[in-house]
């Protein structure tokens, strides 16, 4: 079945880390070696991964966490940023903008809520035990930003790609480009000197200091120099938040995942649909076909529904009650494809994932949004701003239209399970539109239909709409697909296009750490098609 038919996944007896880069995974694994927790493993790992795999995140983004203590207990911490008080429409319009920006100091317009996020989670560590001070965790992302870290494949590549409407924004080409103003080597070393700097003041300060201390200051200053919305007082305003997670419970598996703004509600339906559809075989037709039917059920649902958490007109929850997901299977067709024009959301993330010789979980995810963001990298601070706020419209009838102090929607939702024997799973990918799609996949085949794990990330995808740089809303099939299931899916009336292995990237970098209680010991994967993979202890 192409690349990855068959995938090991690691096990180990105490602790593990999974992400999509190794020097990431190793930070998080040497704190679970010192006698870390898994909240602070994955609190290692990712800042170590905002410094090694920037085109993915970095320090100006998102992120949310799920996490499920020893007892059961299940937190979620939104650590979202919204737009900054001068973002108004009015503001976008007098420059001479119909849409907004997506690149440049005017595309940076939410507040970096990501750094918020690692404060929130690293105050539950402590509640359970940890005892590792933040400087500790910090200390691989400041060793990797100041003495540099090869660049990776993924990150060329996508360097390469994007180079022409990243290279004008001020900051990127000092920092991200070569000499020459070319994308860096595979393997070169790439060095963010000012970025070592402002960890180590976070490390002494407090993360706290990125909102209302000097790195604040710096940020705030930089911004309003190159332009941006985004105020002191917005940064000096912001705190990441903990709501209760959705969750849903079908025959043998109970799922969590995250509230608006993020589009967790369509991960959870997705496999919520399935699971009724009665489908046996994995990789089948009807397995196949049935995803893609309960994918665009969902996404009509989270397209009228999702938005920012305090302005949400209905409640997530009521579209996973029994009589709701019973409604929209009614509407599936097992053997016809529903056609499907509809506009996607691209997206840049990392996912990561530890757990803990305690039964601690963590299902983390954090973003620029598209691939490194707006390209604003900050002078002062060596921050690379997102662009998340471009999912805003600048139309004030839309769902999600732009005002100060909004979320703007997400594609980011990180994913939770526990099996009928027990089995724990911290899940989730990168690849916007495609995130609900990935991780429904990969649960269906491991959860549903006994796949084992790395098999389960590595088998051959799909997505239906767009990926990155592509307008067509077709359904892709990725390299390696079964022939046969291909033209039975395009008889079904889908339309099919067969990506090549070079666009790889465009299935979505996967990753799950599971705890396996019954049998004891941790078991992890993380995909082949990323720079990462998954080590315990």
């Amino acid at each position: 079945m192409g690349h990855g038919s068959v995938h090991e996944s690691v096990r180990a007896g105490a602790g593990m880390v999974a992400s999509p880069h190794h020097l990431a995974t190793e930070a998080g694994r040497a704190v679970l070696e010192e006698g870390g927790n898994a909240i602070e493993a994955a609190l290692a790992a990712a800042a170590a991964i905002a410094v090694v795999y920037p085109h993915m995140n970095h320090l100006g983004g998102d992120g949310f966490w799920l996490i499920r203590d020893a007892k059961g207990r299940v937190a979620y911490i939104e650590a979202a940023g919204p737009a900054g008080a001068k973002a108004t429409p009015a503001f976008y319009r007098e420059r001479g903008y119909d849409e907004l920006p997506t690149r440049g100091a005017l595309a940076a317009l939410t507040v970096p809520g990501q750094v918020g996020g690692w404060k929130l989670a690293g105050e539950i560590a402590t509640a359970l035990g940890g005892k590792m001070p933040v400087r500790r965790l910090l200390e691989a992302a400041i060793a990797h930003a100041r003495a540099g870290a090869p660049v990776s494949a993924s990150q060329h590549r996508h360097t390469a790609q994007k180079k022409a409407e990243l290279a004008p924004v001020p900051g990127f080409a000092a920092t991200f480009l070569d000499e020459k103003g070319e994308a860096p080597a595979i393997g070169a070393l790439l060095r963010q000197t000012r970025l070592a700097d402002t960890l180590e003041q976070l490390g002494r300060a407090g993360l706290g200091d990125f909102y209302r201390g000097d790195v604040a200051r710096e940020l705030a200053a930089d911004l309003d120099h190159a332009g941006s919305p985004v105020t002191r007082a917005d940064l000096d305003g912001y705190e990441a938040v903990r709501r209760p997670p959705l969750t849903v419970t079908l025959p043998t598996l109970r799922l969590w995942g995250s509230p608006p703004p993020t589009q967790g509600l369509a991960t959870l339906m997705i496999l919520a649909l399935f699971a009724k559809l009665g489908v046996t075989e994995p990789e089948s037709f009807a397995h196949i076909h049935g995803l893609i039917e309960a994918t665009k059920r969902a996404f009509l649902i989270r397209d009228r529904v999702v938005t920012d958490f305090n302005r949400v007109k209905e409640e997530p929850a009521e579209f996973l009650t029994t009589l709701a997901l019973e409604r929209e299977v009614a509407a599936i067709d097992m053997g016809r494809a529903l056609p499907w024009p509809h506009k996607a959301a691209p997206g840049d993330t990392i996912w990561l994932g530890a757990a803990d010789r305690h039964g601690t979980l963590v299902s983390y995810i954090q973003s620029i949004y598209w691939e490194f963001g707006s390209g604003l990298v900050l002078p002062g601070t060596g921050v690379l701003m997102q662009n998340r706020g471009t999912s805003f419209s600048l139309d004030p009838k839309a769902l999600n239209p732009l005002e100060p102090g909004r979320r703007p929607f997400h594609t980011l939702n990180p994913g939770m399970a526990e099996l009928a024997d027990g089995r724990l799973v911290a899940f989730g990918c990168m690849g916007g539109e495609g995130q609900p799609q990935t991780n429904a996949a990969v649960m269906s085949r491991y959860a549903l239909h006994g796949v084992p794990l790395g098999d389960a990330v590595a088998r051959p995808r799909w997505l239906l709409g767009r990926t990155w740089g592509s307008p067509s809303t077709t359904l892709k099939l990725e390299d390696g697909f079964d022939g046969a299931l291909a033209e039975r899916l395009e008889r079904a009336g889908h339309e099919v296009e067969m990506l090549g292995a070079a666009e790889v990237d465009s299935f979505g970098h996967a990753g799950a750490v599971v705890i396996h209680p019954t049998k004891g010991g941790v078991e992890g994967t993380h995909d082949p098609r990323a720079d990462g993979g998954a080590a315990g202890i």
